[in-house]
């Protein structure tokens, strides 16, 4: 008896679960990746299904899911990295000319990449805490900054005369499932199991969604700051990276039409601007939904402004579509706390010992 009612309790937390997944922002986009795939194939007479089209649309689709996933993650402790395309733009070019100016070996180019876009978003972190100025003015100057250097790095040239092994890596596919689309969904992975399953994730959030309670509780506001921006950076150093691999050169162009789909993806797959909440798989797949308008822009040739416009439209949508839900939850009494990914609330965070900055 006590089996079956153990069976009769799963069942029915399995119902409940299921059903408050369908009524999710994760489960409508992946309705919408679904059926805007198949629409695609179907107009395209199913060459959209074949291997090299299927090859080449995962493998532009990581670098979406990777800056989505560091803009993530300055959201949610309610901030904006405006620097998104210009780090990565930089850390690309960094990587490119020190292997083909200065012949660096690939993995020691790659690891002084990575390391340079991390210690960029640490410097930046500390910036805002030092300085108490809105994160969203110095990422501005960050973003100016860095395009400069950028610039001074490449000029007006292109350069493609770097490592035949990374660029064999960026166009490397087994079963016409590219490495770099991989190594973005390995990230994904990694963030969402620190993010949900470690004390330091679950400060960010907590930092985020309530940072009065946060500083009572023990945690520093300030150090989750500079955690968040230093964890982009890293995010924005792989993403650059991968960009690198699969691009036939880079240049000052790289990274210039990042900004808007690293904020899209995150917001249209329901993180709040206010921080508190994650939603990487949402993330993940509202880059898909991204990706699908721009193959469809190819498909049907159309102009690529009215997609810029398509994807400001729908984030600016989903923006004021979360403002109408908390001011109506406010009006009922509900909570206004963000939740995090699939509709739970963050963790809660035990307090601390010892003060917070």
């Amino acid at each position: 008896m006590n089996r079956l009612n153990a069976l009769r309790d799963r069942g029915s937390w399995g119902g409940a679960s299921l059903r408050r997944f369908s009524r999710s922002t994760t489960a409508m986009l992946l309705c919408v990746v679904v059926a805007g795939y198949v629409a695609l194939g179907v107009a395209s007479s199913g060459a959209f299904f074949e291997g090299p089209s299927v090859r080449v649309f995962l493998q532009y689709l990581a670098t979406p899911i990777l800056i989505g996933l560091a803009q993530m993650v300055a959201l949610c402790v309610g901030q904006l990295n405006l620097a998104v395309g210009a780090l990565g733009g930089f850390t690309a070019c960094l990587t490119g000319v020190l292997m083909a100016d200065h012949g660096v070996p690939a993995a020691v180019a790659v690891i002084v990449g990575l390391l340079t876009a991390t210690a960029i978003g640490l410097a930046t972190g500390l910036a805002i805490v030092a300085t108490q100025i809105n994160g969203f003015i110095v990422t501005l100057a960050t973003m100016t900054i860095l395009l400069g250097a950028q610039y001074r790095l490449t000029g007006t040239r292109t350069v493609d005369g770097y490592s035949p092994t990374l660029r064999d890596l960026g166009t490397a596919a087994p079963l016409n499932i590219p490495l770099v689309f991989v190594t973005a969904l390995v990230a994904a992975a990694l963030l969402a199991a620190f993010m949900y399953r470690t004390v330091a994730g679950r400060r960010l959030l907590a930092a985020g969604g309530n940072p009065l309670a946060a500083r009572l509780s023990g945690i520093s506001t300030d150090r989750q700051i500079v955690v968040a921006h230093t964890l982009s950076g890293l995010l924005i150093g792989v993403a650059a990276v991968t960009a690198t691999a699969s691009l036939p050169g880079v240049n000052r162009s790289v990274g210039g039409d990042w900004l808007l789909p690293s904020f899209a993806a995150p917001i249209i797959g329901g993180v709040a601007l206010t921080g508190g909440s994650i939603a990487v798989f949402g993330t993940v797949l509202a880059a898909f939904v991204t990706r699908l308008i721009d193959a469809a822009r190819a498909q049907f040739s159309l102009d690529p402004s009215w997609v810029n416009l398509l994807i400001g439209l729908v984030v600016l949508g989903t923006v004021a579509g979360g403002r109408l839900h908390q001011t109506r939850l406010g009006k009922t009494g509900g909570t206004t706390a963000p939740p995090a990914e699939g509709g739970k609330q963050p963790p809660a965070v035990l307090p601390q010992p010892g003060g917070a900055r």
